[in-house]
């Protein structure tokens, strides 16, 4: 086993590449007939977003790269100019087949049910008259055409807006043509309604088609050659000098404005597009033509969301989720008092977050709560939880809030909810310089008549009462002291200088938590030679950390059976004889987005089993303000593991990793079908069920809250944590 080279690059697999696998697996959901319609819908548009993520942070940094002359290869053996080969034939298959889904599958389901989504030719006289109407009453007072000659330069087009360029030329001159741009403006809906007389059609026309069909009122006395839809993707990826920056929010704010005029990484354009205009645009935009997606159908499906979102359609989407009370809340009346009594288990979203929020609110309104400390990273929009805590300020509690204001895509929303905290009285941290607060922790300190008694909540996910009714994750209240010092001290070391004197329960990022794997691997490896048995099993988002997947390596050679269930970039290799054998990765995609981490190590038959907010990845490992819990109490551990059991054995969303990096179904012949997501929904509801039979009364439900359901955030993306 020591002569085993376990960092040869064929052992790995390239993590752009993994993570086009993964956004193939929810373009493979949009495919599946047994989705329901708009379900589906939802899946492809989240294919458009995720692929624009990609674009302005990944394939950014690739080019930024290329540019710098930077050559070293990754650990698969790729250079950055490898990679961004390899990525462009990849995309371009990817968007491919995206719109062939588009086309020929979910168009024609729309309209089997009522919706039709129109183009120019299919529209008959009256409804061209009541879109010449509309165009002139509510579009054409808002549109600002840009045309581009000696005193008018190319224009800065704006990062993913959607613009239509024309080719102009004056009626009696013979010179040659003029380029003109015209930006379709967000501020209006890109799905027009038509008027209809029957009951059960609706019928719709986008935007960008209405203005093309009436772009000739725009360029009065020219003639309009040609007009069709483009849309440009720009380098998003930030990069702050933090060690300079006198005042880190305002640098923040200035890269937010740089980040709408980046570099263009990637030009959409109509595939019917004129020749010449496509050449316009490439030289303009100073663009590679292997970056130029030729699209068969509208640009951007992201507005596949807004069709998901139109009521009455319940019956083409899945069935509601009501997330039930936490079985370790059944019958509880207050959160202070049930934590006493043992500590909690909480599995979103089949358990409602509720309890999460009712903790923060009691904690603010009780005169017997001293302080309250808490992370955030992403938060919702009209967060209960931010609410809650400017109201404890308010009450004169010490409240003290971690806003990470570097959360990418999250930070104007969360430098916003920072300065509101800051006005209510709270002491806000806007995160460490060089690193990001990922972890998920509360605090609330209590005088009780025993003493002062810290109540803790550490959890795997966001406090996001949204996406947590979308999100896998898995959370613990405790009240345990052991908790309480080590989560007293995490809030010194990130409000001060302190250097905690070493943990009780905990382990962190970036000091320890990397080494803590690496020996909680190597130890099973040992184990494993000596007994004759190992076991480890790790649920994360992603997998990309090298030394971590030589770890698993060299535990796999030495006869440990690992299994990872990975949702997204798995840069591992299975199926390599003598490396890689007694290891399996499988990758669930379906209704919810897989996110919490567990890990688990059979450790000669002790079952350590731990929870934590970090993926293996160099980020999560290295520059990132991380946590690893573990779960000690039998009855949560045996939950735990039996969890894991199920997202194990499940045949129908899961896809097995093969050696060549791709995702492939589970042979379901003679076997039962075994859906974790909806085992997991069925467990929480029988739960609640049998405590109703065993006690003959209603549940009582004073600790939850009544937030409302929505999907004001898409939750299936893949937007990096």
């Amino acid at each position: 086993m020591n002569k085993i080279n376990f960092d040869k690059s064929e052992y790995f697999i390239n993590r752009e590449l993994s993570w086009l696998e993964f956004n193939d697996r929810v373009l493979e959901e949009a495919r599946d007939r047994k989705n329901p319609l708009f379900e589906r819908l939802k899946f492809l548009s989240i294919v458009s977003s995720n692929l624009d993520e990609f674009f302005m942070i990944r394939v950014a940094s690739l080019k930024d790269q290329v540019n710098a002359g930077f050559n070293r290869a990754d650990p698969s053996g790729l250079t950055p100019k490898h990679q961004l080969k390899r990525i462009s034939i990849r995309t371009h298959r990817m968007v491919d087949e995206q719109y062939t889904s588009f086309n020929r599958a979910l168009m024609p389901g729309l309209k089997r049910n009522g919706i039709h989504i129109l183009y120019r030719e299919d529209l008959n006289g009256e409804q061209r008259t009541y879109l010449q109407g509309f165009f002139l009453e509510m579009i054409y007072p808002v549109l600002t055409p840009m045309a581009v000659d000696s005193s008018r330069p190319f224009p800065l087009i704006l990062n993913k807006s959607l613009n239509i360029g024309t080719l102009i030329k004056d009626k009696e001159s013979e010179e040659g043509y003029i380029f003109a741009t015209v930006q379709v403006p967000s501020v209006l809906p890109r799905l027009i309604e038509l008027p209809s007389e029957e009951v059960k059609k609706r019928c719709f026309v986008l935007l960008e088609e209405v203005i093309v069909m009436n772009i000739d009122k725009l360029f009065q006395g020219k003639d309009v050659i040609c007009a069709y839809p483009y849309r440009i993707t720009r380098n998003a990826d930030l990069s702050i000098e933090e060690e300079e920056a006198e005042d880190l929010l305002i640098e923040i704010e200035k890269s937010l404005k740089m980040r709408k005029w980046g570099a263009t990484i990637r030009l959409e354009v109509d595939d019917k597009m004129a020749g010449r205009l496509v050449e316009l645009l490439k030289s303009e935009l100073e663009i590679h033509h292997g970056d130029i997606y030729y699209i068969n159908g509208p640009l951007d499906l992201t507005f596949l969301m807004k069709i998901y979102s139109f009521e009455d359609y319940g019956h083409l989407k899945y069935p509601e989720n009501d997330p039930q009370i936490p079985g370790d809340l059944l019958g509880e009346e207050d959160i202070f008092g049930a934590i006493n009594k043992r500590d909690i288990l909480l599995h979103h979203p089949y358990e409602s977050f509720d309890p999460v929020v009712a903790f923060v609110k009691h904690a603010a309104q009780d005169p017997k709560v001293l302080a309250i400390k808490q992370t955030l990273y992403r938060v919702s929009g009209d967060s209960p939880i931010v609410k809650a805590l400017e109201d404890a300020a308010e009450r004169g509690k010490q409240v003290t809030v971690l806003v990470e204001v570097k959360a990418r895509f999250d930070e104007e929303n969360n430098i916003q909810w920072a300065k509101r905290l800051e006005k209510a009285g709270c002491h806000v941290i806007y995160g460490l310089v060089g690193l990001k607060t990922h972890c998920k922790i509360i605090l609330v300190v209590r005088q009780e008549e025993s003493g002062i008694k810290r109540y803790v909540h550490l959890g795997t996910g966001n406090y996001n009462d949204i996406t947590a009714k979308f999100y896998t994750d898995i959370g613990m209240f405790t009240c345990s002291e052991y908790f309480g010092a080590d989560v007293s001290a995490v809030f010194n070391m990130l409000s001060g200088y302190s250097e905690p004197p070493g943990w009780y329960k905990i382990e962190t990022a970036p000091k320890g938590l990397r080494n803590r794997f690496l020996e909680m691997i190597d130890q099973e490896s040992q184990i494993c030679l000596s007994e004759g048995k190992g076991r480890i099993i790790a649920k994360m988002n992603s997998l990309v950390d090298k030394e971590i997947i030589s770890a698993l390596y060299r535990a796999s050679a030495a006869g440990v059976k690992i299994d990872l269930a990975v949702r997204g970039i798995c840069c591992l290799r299975t199926g390599i004889e003598g490396v890689s054998d007694n290891i399996s990765v499988r990758s669930i995609v379906g209704r919810f987005l897989e996110h919490s981490r567990v890990f688990y190590f059979y450790n000669g038959g002790r079952e350590d089993v731990y929870l934590s907010s970090a993926d293996w990845m160099p980020r999560n490992l290295d520059r990132r303000v991380e946590l690893l819990f573990p779960i000690e109490e039998k009855a949560m551990k045996d939950r735990l593991i039996a969890i894991l059991q199920i997202i194990l054995e499940d045949n129908v969303k899961a896809r097995l990793l093969d050696v060549d990096g791709k995702y492939k179904k589970i042979d379901l012949r003679g076997k039962k079908h075994r859906h974790s997501q909806n085992e997991f929904c069925h467990i929480a509801h029988e739960r609640v069920k049998r405590y109703n039979k065993e006690t003959n009364k209603s549940l009582f439900e004073p600790i939850l809250s009544n937030s409302k359901n929505g999907i004001d955030e898409v939750a299936m993306d893949c937007k990096e944590e």
